[in-house]
């Protein structure tokens, strides 16, 4: 099943200010897109969402994460240094090809740290 994760203002649709969209376009935010995300101010969350269950105990498969939550989430990402979670990620096995990277899991945290700072939910989409 896939799922895109949408930062956003409003659990009913994506609502970004333009702020928003600066400040993501501003963190140089490089993550993996899917049809309707972009890798910058969405991912596809599908990729990320095993990693982030396993740290934080939350899945991202939810119509709607609260941004209280999505604070919670920066924090436990936060907790772990970026090589610690490509470890971690590489450990649950579920990918094919080359090693996770540190720079990829540094781009999730900066990714969770924008939506903490700017009190942003997020929307799941699949």
């Amino acid at each position: 099943m896939g799922l895109d994760t949408f930062p956003s203002r409003s659990a009913d649709d994506q609502v970004l200010s333009a702020e928003d969209v600066a400040i993501f376009e501003g963190a140089d935010i490089d993550l993996c897109g899917g049809v309707y995300s972009d890798g910058v101010t969405s991912i596809r969350g599908k990729v990320y969402a095993e990693l982030v269950l396993e740290v934080t105990g939350v899945s991202l498969y939810q119509e709607w994460i609260a941004p209280d939550e999505v604070l919670s989430l920066a924090r436990a990402l936060d907790a772990h240094s970026a090589k610690q979670l490509a470890l971690l990620w590489d450990s649950l096995g579920g990918h094919r090809g080359p090693a996770h990277s540190s720079k990829e899991t540094a781009e999730l945290k900066k990714f969770f740290r924008v939506c903490a700072d700017r009190r942003l939910g997020l929307i799941g989409w699949w």
